[in-house]
């Protein structure tokens, strides 16, 4: 399992406890508290389907004006599709919260993972959450157990982290996430589902953080796919303590531009996370797409591959069957000519001017796409847009996993 090495962002402290709603018996609340009220950022599913703690959270969200001091995450219940009532449980939630934390409910954000439908218990989490703030601690231990109590299929922790000087300080940047089935991420700004929670003690206003938060989405977690299912409940919340006294809007322009690259690495380390650990992953494929008409294109044409049962599949037992790649683009919707399209597996072309290359090897290619990760690589030769697009095979374990998940 990973562990948290560099120093956490100050203002900020983490703890999780057994609230009993998993039905393994493990950590299932996790909580996080800013010791003020932090600058927020935040991205929902667009799923026309919400669960409960995503409407009340955006709604949260709007009544503070982009502050939040404390999150409450439960795992092993989505609180999705259970109607009024569901709204009600993320609401008392945030109520039990609110006076255990001295702070404002709508300065509370509430998140949920796990099983569709069912009812949430909270007379559970509403008697745990006091042990869970005697458990609060600014520590390495602590975010840890936070990061593992919002597992649900996954198999290890999640974390990333960053710092950045500045003058005689630092800003620090500390993520984690879950997520390993039902992952197809729609994450639009506010008008088994990926969670992810980043902290980081810079000074600065929710409309500047927003503005730093939807670009590294878009290029990370906006950008994989495991199943292609977006769920329900998805979402990125960026928290800003202000404690490292680094303000944004006076800090240099090196240091802005040093910071916004090291969010987006943190993003990306951590989407690679949620990939690497799919339901089921035998193989983490990187789909390059290049000259498409524009980079709206390239993405379309990458979804289209990556979502194709047939490619995934064929990618499972290292088949190199480029002809599926073809045919996925082919019915994206996108307008290009095959005469100009070049695709390569593993660094070997396979697909040139509208036929198999002339030096494909079958072997060569097959060999390797049997490593963990490779890169396949299209070129449309219809313009300039491009798109890098993390996504993974289909396999047998998946189909066990998720057959199987509510019984």
């Amino acid at each position: 399992m990973p562990s948290i090495r560099k120093e956490l962002p100050r203002g900020f402290r983490w703890a999780a406890v057994k609230a009993g709603i998993k039905a393994s018996g493990r950590s299932d609340l996790a909580i996080a508290v800013a010791d003020r009220p932090a600058s927020a950022a935040v991205m929902f599913t667009r799923n026309q389907v919400v669960a409960a703690p995503v409407t009340v959270g955006r709604r949260n969200m709007a009544a503070s004006a982009g502050h939040v001091r404390a999150v409450v995450v439960n795992a092993g219940n989505a609180n999705c599709a259970t109607g009024p009532a569901g709204i009600t449980v993320a609401e008392q939630t945030c109520n039990s919260a609110a006076q255990i934390f001295g702070c404002l409910p709508e300065e509370v954000f509430p998140s949920s993972t796990g099983i569709i439908g069912v009812p949430l218990p909270v007379e559970k989490l509403v008697k745990a959450l006091p042990h869970a703030a005697e458990q609060l601690k600014a520590n390495h231990a602590a975010a840890e157990a936070f990061a593992t109590a919002i597992m649900t299929t996954d198999t290890r922790m999640k974390t990333a982290q960053a710092s950045i000087d500045e003058a005689e300080s630092s800003v620090r940047i500390f993520g984690t996430c879950k997520g390993a089935g039902m992952i197809g991420p729609q994450l639009g700004p506010p008008h088994a589902t990926m969670l992810v929670y980043l902290f980081t003690d810079l000074q600065i206003e929710p409309a500047e953080l927003r503005g730093l938060l939807e670009p590294a989405v878009e290029s990370t977690f906006n950008s994989i796919s495991v199943d292609g299912d977006t769920s329900t409940n998805d979402t990125v919340l960026l928290l800003a303590s202000g404690a490292s006294g680094v303000h944004w809007d006076k800090a240099p322009r090196a240091f802005q531009d040093e910071f916004t690259a090291e969010l987006n690495r943190v993003c990306a380390e951590l989407a690679h996370a949620i990939i690497d650990d799919g339901e089921g992953v035998t193989h983490v494929v990187t789909l390059d797409i290049t000259g498409a008409p524009d980079d709206a294109a390239a993405k379309t044409i990458a979804k289209s591959i990556a979502h194709s049962p047939l490619c995934k599949t064929a990618w499972s037992s290292a088949d190199p069957n480029w002809g599926r790649l073809l045919a996925a683009a082919g019915y994206a919707g996108v307008p290009f000519d095959v005469a100009n399209v070049t695709v390569s597996i593993g660094g070997v072309r396979v697909f040139h001017g509208g036929v198999r290359d002339a030096s494909y090897d079958e072997t060569a290619v097959h060999e390797r796409m049997k490593q963990r990760e490779y890169t396949i690589a299209m070129d449309l030769g219809a313009g300039t847009g491009r798109c890098r697009f993390l996504t993974c095979d289909l396999t047998v374990e998946y189909v066990h996993i998720n057959a199987d998940y509510s019984t």
